[in-house]
């Protein structure tokens, strides 16, 4: 997951990239914690693979070398394994490279190290590595798989955080999770950077599709089926996911995506990307910080900056973002745009959200402040936001509707920058492809780690549904008996839509296909009777905001 952060000094149309790595608890006294950094992963060279290594189930044999995971009762697990060549020195900001062979057996025990980011924190840019879980397969198994992109607002996360203990109990499937090139690394646009047709700005999501190219030529090897891949993701991963769908380079990778709370539809209050010539801009700024401000020199000059640099450029201080570009070989066309044409790679698609999703990001501004809202930090964050419009904005939602100025705030921005665009992008796809679509809305889903002490009730907020569909480490399971039953109905949908496109089946209620001129989701909350239907426009207003999208 990942949290954005809108600062009182900042636009909230800006994506801040101060990020903040959280655990789920109940009732956790104490800061907010950090998660552990990840021991990078030891190659270790050994004997050459012979038949009867062949025969051991740790084993399995890549296109670059053999793999040796770890067995246990009811899983195998093969981590750190290249997808692709180290991006250092000269292949800092290029298109990922095949990743170099190996002789012997590698140590697939352990994941590789996170991507370069602040939060864990991590320098390292050698991180193109990704993980796999099966569960126990005989030879000529040919499982569905589950390719998993990481939240973390493009600037922090790994896919290690995201084990498949949860997704495994509701049936056989394969768990691939990747690490990618995130914050300046994976999406600083500048033009000296740009390669050929391939343009900077975007090769973090250059580095997922090399992912997917990696497990169309391997997954057999572990079982699985390349021909039955489903693309997810949640928050960023779920941008990246909108991303896949319209790059051409990704076009039949996949067949079936899952992309949660990351609306395709953007709202302009909180975008994804930009046109490239906004990032570049960005970039070229970026650049000039660095001491790289000569364009015939910008290209060697940045690839030799410090990575302590790279990261220091993100804060909230510096207010440097680096906003995926739009243009290019990548990330041709705005997603949204692409998804409402008809310009995507047409695959089913689950799509849905938080019903409250910006309540953590206020939750981390009071936390970042010291204080809850105002009401003139409300007014004033109106005024930023909406500028003309926020008079009648304001006039929709009075602060006299809510219990404090915080939660005023966080239902306006849940509504305009998430809610409503997730409608848009339902109704979008709805028209071209099976499209299922719902809305995670457990009141009392556990909130992280030092959030318990701010101002307001957290309810449904952004990325909570995730330990409802993972658990382990960063995800500890805390789930009352009511929860956990929520927990098994949700993965069992997931797992169903990935091994065969459909979510129909026995002890799950009916989860109807959305269509293009509905309004009607699946809420999904725990209890008798908390999966059911619901009117995402009535819940969110979003006749009112057709006219400010």
């Amino acid at each position: 997951m990942y949290a954005k952060c809108i600062l009182p000094s900042m636009s909230s149309r800006e994506l801040v990239n101060s990020t903040t790595t959280l655990r789920p608890t109940k009732a956790y006294p104490g800061r907010i914690l950090a998660l552990v950094a990840l021991a990078v992963c030891a190659t270790v060279i050994g004997p050459p693979a012979t038949a009867s290594a062949a025969a051991d189930p740790s084993i399995v044999t890549t296109e670059t070398g053999t793999v040796q995971g770890v067995v246990a009762a009811d899983r195998r697990t093969f981590s750190g394994i290249p997808y692709a060549a180290p991006p250092i020195g000269a292949l800092r900001w290029k298109p990922p490279q095949p990743a170099p062979a190996w002789a012997g057996i590698r140590d697939a025990g352990e994941p590789g190290a996170p991507c370069a980011q602040p939060n864990v924190p991590s320098s390292s840019e050698d991180c193109l590595y990704l993980n796999v879980t099966t569960p126990p397969v005989s030879k000529g198994t040919r499982l569905p798989v589950l390719v998993w992109i990481h939240g973390g607002s493009l600037t922090t996360g790994a896919g290690s955080y995201y084990p498949a203990t949860r997704l495994l109990a509701a049936g056989p499937i394969l768990l691939v999770t990747v690490n990618y090139r995130l914050g300046a690394l994976g999406f600083l646009a500048h033009p000296a950077l740009d390669d050929g047709a391939a343009k900077s700005g975007a090769y973090g999501f250059a580095d997922q599709t090399a992912a997917l190219r990696w497990v169309r030529r391997n997954i057999a090897a572990f079982g699985g089926d390349p021909g039955n891949v489903t693309l997810a993701g949640e928050s960023a991963g779920g941008g990246s996911t909108c991303a896949q769908l319209v790059s051409p380079a990704a076009a039949g990778l996949f067949q079936r995506a899952i992309i949660q709370s990351a609306p395709c539809v953007n709202a302009t209050a909180l975008p994804w990307w930009r046109p490239l010539a906004q990032s570049e801009s960005l970039g070229l700024r970026a650049a000039a910080t660095f001491g790289c401000a000569d364009a015939a020199t910008a290209a060697a000059c940045l690839r030799k900056v410090p990575v302590a640099t790279l990261l220091a450029a993100a804060t909230p201080s510096s207010q440097i973002a680096f906003p995926p570009g739009i243009g290019g070989d990548v990330l041709p066309e705005d997603p949204g745009v692409a998804v409402s044409s008809g310009r995507f790679n047409r695959v089913p698609v689950i799509h849905g959200g938080t019903r409250d999703e910006h309540r953590l990001f206020v939750a981390l501004q009071e936390l970042s402040s010291g204080r809850p809202m105002s009401a003139d930090d409300y007014t004033t964050m109106l005024r930023t936001t909406f500028g003309t419009d926020s008079g009648a904005i304001l006039a929709r939602y009075p602060l006299s509707r809510f219990g404090s100025p915080s939660l005023a705030a966080a239902t306006v921005l849940t509504d305009a920058g998430w809610s409503c665009p997730a409608l848009r992008t339902e109704q979008a796809f709805a028209k071209w492809v099976p499209t299922f679509a719902y809305e995670f809305a457990d009141a009392n889903a556990p909130v992280f780690a030092g959030t318990e002490s701010v101002s307001f009730p957290q309810a449904a907020y952004h990325a909570a549904e995730l330990q409802y569909l993972f658990a382990g480490p960063v995800f500890p399971d805390v789930l009352s008996p009511q929860q956990t039953r929520l927990s098994q109905q949700m993965v069992r949908y997931w797992v169903r839509f990935t091994t065969t496109g459909t979510l129909a089946g026995a002890g799950s209620p009916a989860w109807p296909r959305f269509s293009p001129g509905s309004t009607q989701v699946l809420s999904l909350a725990p209890g008798a009777g908390g999966i059911k239907g619901a009117d995402l426009s009535a819940a969110h207003n979003c006749a009112f905001w057709a006219r400010y999208p």
